[in-house]
């Protein structure tokens, strides 16, 4: 009887529903019962309902297909409500429609919980909730352990990783032992982390692989391991093949942040960013160096990267090295072949492994130092 707007009638009458009056809360209810479904349809689209009218709207038994859709998908609806109605719902389509919303599902983990216990889901309803609470709560909750336990035994380097780290790999998530194989090779803290030279617009190099150039870059590294060196062990190529299965932004700061170990691996990265991060690791040494420089099969960004370098530009078996290396960017080798001396000038010039053009000009420049 009262001149009240739906919506405001409709919140009156929920709350009187829910008297200690035995009499009024079910005068209440029995009005709530004769509203027309067109009538809770409105209530349940509008954007200013209020939350007490969509969680009745939602865990009522009565409702019909449409305004419980419209209920879900109101950005009001109490969570609670939402899980009331994913553990009790019969209909599949509505639990997919739930779990759509994966803001929801992680604001409030009850609703995955509902949804994969309720035997009218859908396979796709299972599979986005599953998804979503391996996402964001099993992964997450696997990096938080292992994190914990690092920094209990002193590897605070190892434990930044993991609280950073994305965890996932080219076949799914990463194993808890995949993760402890891999912490053993972390040994950089953040605070000595320098990623200024990684500019936002090559961002779009750490891109997600796909399972097949996961395998092939690992594979290049056992095959190029193998030509360098020889026989591969069988540890070494699992070793690897972790690695190298791990997402492009996690092999990156292991590159930045690994041991020794794990910096020659990923030297060999096919991504010019993560081999080109080993460089950057601040624990490289010089002597690491000097193999990187005269490497056959590394990237030439990588060899660029050394030469710019003040610090190693100033060893004379570096520059030499990338001299001599077909890899090197010709740009970087003339720039280099006037710090190399005369006698190796004349050995570069005479080697077939460069090119013509370093060749010439290191003929030129030998042969203007001799007077000839």
């Amino acid at each position: 009887m009262l001149p009240l707007p739906q919506n405001d009638l409709l919140e009156v009458l929920v709350a009187l529903a829910t008297s200690d009056d035995e009499q009024i809360s079910t005068a209440a209810s029995e009005t709530l019962g004769a509203e027309t479904p067109d009538n809770l349809l409105l209530a349940a689209k509008a954007a200013d309902t209020s939350p007490n009218v969509l969680a009745y709207l939602a865990k009522s038994n009565a409702g019909t297909q449409e305004v419980y859709e419209a209920t879900i998908l109101n950005t009001r609806t109490p969570d609670d409500a939402i899980a009331k109605l994913a553990s009790t719902t019969s209909n599949g389509s509505l639990l997919e429609l739930i779990a759509i919303n994966q803001q929801r599902l992680v604001r409030f983990p009850e609703i995955i919980d509902a949804i994969l216990a309720n035997p009218a889901r859908s396979g796709e309803a299972e599979r986005r909730a599953a998804e979503t609470r391996k996402e964001f709560f099993e992964k997450e909750r696997g990096a938080r352990q292992i994190a914990d336990e690092l920094r209990a035994r002193g590897q605070s380097a190892a434990a930044e990783f993991f609280e950073s780290a994305d965890l996932s790999t080219a076949t799914g998530g990463m194993s808890l032992d995949d993760a402890w194989l891999i912490a053993q090779h972390i040994e950089v803290s953040d605070a000595d982390i320098d990623d200024s030279w990684l500019p936002a617009e090559r961002y779009e190099e750490l891109l997600t692989e796909t399972l097949e150039e996961s395998a092939a870059n690992a594979q290049r590294v056992i095959e190029n391991e193998r030509l360098e060196g020889g026989e591969v062990s069988a540890e070494r190529v699992s070793l690897i093949r972790r690695i190298m299965f791990m997402n492009v932004k996690d092999r990156m700061k292991l590159a930045m942040k690994g041991d020794r170990e794990a910096r020659s691996i990923l030297i060999r990265d096919s991504n010019k960013i993560v081999c080109s991060a080993v460089v950057k690791n601040p624990r490289c040494t010089e002597q690491e160096v000097e193999n990187i420089s005269a490497m056959r099969t590394v990237a030439d960004e990588v060899l660029r990267l050394i030469a710019m370098n003040r610090s190693w530009a100033r060893s004379y078996t570096i520059i030499h090295n990338l001299a001599r290396n077909p890899r090197t960017p010709i740009p970087t080798a003339m720039t280099i072949l006037l710090r190399i001396r005369t006698k190796d000038l004349t050995q570069l010039s005479q080697n077939r492994n460069v090119s013509e053009t370093v060749r010439r000009q290191a003929y030129r420049l030998a042969q203007a130092r001799s007077g000839e």
